[in-house]
């Protein structure tokens, strides 16, 4: 009954983003094949491998430099021959997987001749619709627990990173890229942007949204709040650049040249396609996975951020001067996100709604650690603050597969009667040797009789 009061009360576009578009409800269609498979039954086929060979090659030199005419014809003719292997051409690779990278390079192959108008068709899997519904109902449970609600006035960004510390992946990730967006490389005096970025990543693809959506898109009401806001990735590494902006053009360029960029641009701009007759403001009515592409974006050369302290206009790091007669097409790209009206309502859908409390929803419970010091002692500090960095080791890139396994710590009191005395008889059992003593005594002292 409650909940169908909330319902009740929720705007017309929360319920479209919660229950999904009819199109979204209806039965899902057979999941495509993973790329690396796809090309696995390609090598295999006698008729498919010469035509994906010459595309390999085609978008190897592509890579470096243009094709000239008669090269571009011949790969043409390759690629318009694969046409009749299906699994190639509708394959699709899986978000922050193991194999993504090297399933993106086969994606990208059969698709090498693709403009840069064509990007409105992700290359990764679609999200689960149990993963949407997760998101979106997160936001739900919020609303129903209204009652434990923190004070108006408590900076929301703070209480995210405090949260974050409570649940160990998300906090010793979290501490994990800081650390490497912080850390001067070696004989440098800047950070390892490629390290920070790849530990942005591991963060974003392992923590729940839940957890992650918090820390990026809290609400704030004064400057204080929104600085820790611009801050969570730290920006000083993975988003600004030392000396004017680069153009919007080359940036797009060299992300275009990077293919784990390129598909994640792909799929922000197939997301988060905004529509002016969707209550959610989005084409495929789901704000969520608009957010999830968002994400998807920070830790690649396209990382956006926020602008300022005091708003929540997100952009890139580039500029439009000196762009010539292509003023236009880099005005399109900087206004990628700041006039996207369906990111612009999806962020404001997680603001709008409180934030969720810890002690009524069931998030992952905090894990002992053996550390002697307190989880959340790294993260109420702000994300220019660190721990002496002599004593941090660096990271290894291991897949990690469901929760930490953690060792109890060692207690002391878990060796009772581990003293000289009490090595094999604890302090409770002392009466009763006593008793078998006098009683070897008394069987001595009647033989001895």
């Amino acid at each position: 009954m409650v909940l169908l009061r909330v319902l009740l009360l929720l705007p017309l576009s929360m319920i479209f983003i919660i229950t999904g578009s009819p199109e979204a409800s209806s039965t899902p269609s057979q999941p495509a094949m993973d790329c690396l498979e796809a090309e696995h039954g390609c090598v295999l086929d006698p008729g498919c491998t010469p035509s994906y060979r010459v595309l390999e090659y085609c978008a190897a030199e592509e890579a470096v430099s243009p094709l000239g005419p008669e090269a571009r014809r011949e790969c043409l003719e390759a690629q318009n021959s694969l046409q009749q292997y299906q699994p190639l051409l509708a394959c699709k690779c899986q978000r922050g997987s193991r194999r993504e990278e090297p399933c993106l390079r086969v994606y990208w192959t059969v698709r090498f001749s693709q403009g840069k108008d064509d990007y409105h068709v992700s290359p990764y899997e679609d999200l689960e619709l149990e993963l949407v519904r997760h998101i979106e109902m997160s936001r739900m449970a919020s609303i129903v627990a209204a009652s434990s609600l923190p004070p108006s006035g408590q900076n929301l960004c703070l209480k995210a990173a405090q949260d974050c510390g409570l649940y160990e992946k998300c906090g010793s990730l979290r501490s994990e890229y800081v650390v490497a967006c912080t850390k001067l490389a070696p004989g440098s005096d800047r950070c390892n942007r490629q390290k920070c970025h790849r530990a942005l990543r591991r963060f974003l693809e392992r923590v729940p949204e839940e957890y992650s959506f918090s820390l990026l898109f809290c609400p704030c009401a004064d400057a204080l709040c929104g600085e820790r806001r611009r801050k969570t990735i730290v920006p000083s590494c993975s988003y600004e650049e030392r000396g004017s902006k680069p153009s919007c053009l080359s940036l797009r360029g060299y992300c275009l040249r990077d293919e784990l960029c390129r598909s994640r641009l792909a799929d922000f701009q197939h997301n988060c396609q905004p529509s002016a007759h969707s209550p959610s403001g989005c084409l495929r009515e789901s704000g969520a996975v608009c957010l999830k592409a968002y994400s998807g974006l920070i830790g690649t050369i396209m990382t956006p951020n926020y602008v300022s302290n005091s708003s929540m206009e997100v952009s890139q790091w580039c500029s439009c001067e000196g762009s010539g007669n292509q003023w236009q097409e880099c005005l399109r790209v900087l206004h990628m996100f700041s006039d996207n009206g369906c990111l612009r309502n999806a962020m404001s859908a997680v603001g709008s709604t409180p934030p969720r409390p810890v002690e009524k929803t069931s998030p992952p419970p905090p894990r002992p650690t053996p550390s002697p010091s307190p989880p959340t002692q790294r993260d109420v500090m702000g994300a220019d603050a660190l721990p002496d960095l002599s004593t941090v080791e660096e990271p290894e890139d291991k897949e990690e597969e469901g929760e930490f396994n953690v060792i109890p710590p060692y207690s002391k009191e878990s060796t009772v009667g581990s003293s000289a005395c009490g090595g094999l008889w604890g302090s409770a059992d002392q009466p009763l040797l006593l008793l078998i003593l006098l009683l070897l005594l008394c069987v001595t002292l009647r033989w001895g009789c």
